[in-house]
């Protein structure tokens, strides 16, 4: 996916977990923060960051934190580019028949829904933005709302359909993904069950610029506890 008009600057604080204040040609900017986890170990002041310019009616702030530099890598931190770029890589490699967003099942709603040469399957889509010494982890924070996907998938599962959980790492660099049970154990162990029985986990990583955000590769999961 593309961006618009995007600006490079240097972060400077996060007050809040909607807004960050960016230097900008010299001057502090407020911007709206496109994900709403912790970041701590990217949002660090004097990070150099990439903000987009979106001039809409009702925005409290013009610009919007899009990618960030950690160290040599570019890690974009849009929460709602993976459900985009899933979609795309889906098409691409699946070539399914139908192809559908937010699909509902029962009383849950899931990121994709496809069909493909009869098969039915349901995909829930997880966007990634930690790394720790090249490895991928999810959560940043912990999540009972990924928690209740999960064990959504398996509902699915069980129903006939097939199930994916698909970890879109928004960074390239990395060598494996893993659930962060440091953060949330609990979600870990419902991966670790969704696995046993049938649902598919799958990672990719992304090629990052300031402004863009592309799928590239599968990456390894690995569910070996800590």
């Amino acid at each position: 996916m593309q961006y618009g008009v995007m600006v490079e600057g240097i972060f400077l604080e996060r007050p809040n977990r909607f807004i960050a204040h960016v230097l900008v040609d010299g001057a502090p900017v407020v911007c709206h923060v496109k994900n709403t986890g912790r970041c701590k170990e990217l949002l660090v002041p004097g990070c150099r960051v990439w903000i987009q310019r979106e001039d809409r009616p009702g925005r409290k702030t013009p610009y919007s934190l899009i990618t960030v530099k950690k160290g040599d890598r570019l890690v974009n931190l849009d929460s709602q580019a993976p459900n985009r770029v899933a979609y795309d890589w889906i098409k691409e490699k699946w070539q399914p028949d139908v192809l559908q967003r937010e699909k509902t099942f029962g009383n849950s709603r899931f990121d994709l829904y496809f069909e493909k040469d009869g098969r039915k399957g349901f995909v829930e889509v997880k966007g990634v933005t930690l790394e720790k010494d090249g490895v991928a982890l999810f959560p940043d924070a912990p999540t009972e709302r990924g928690v209740k996907h999960i064990r959504e998938l398996i509902t699915c599962m069980n129903a006939g359909y097939e199930a994916y959980s698909l970890f879109i790492i928004q960074m390239r660099g990395i060598s494996v993904f893993q659930p962060n049970d440091q953060t949330h154990r609990e979600f870990g162990a419902a991966l670790r069950e969704a696995a046993k029985v049938g649902v598919k986990l799958m990672a990719v990583d992304c090629r990052v610029t300031p402004d863009s955000l592309m799928t590239d590769q599968m990456i390894p999961v690995a569910l070996d506890e800590d």
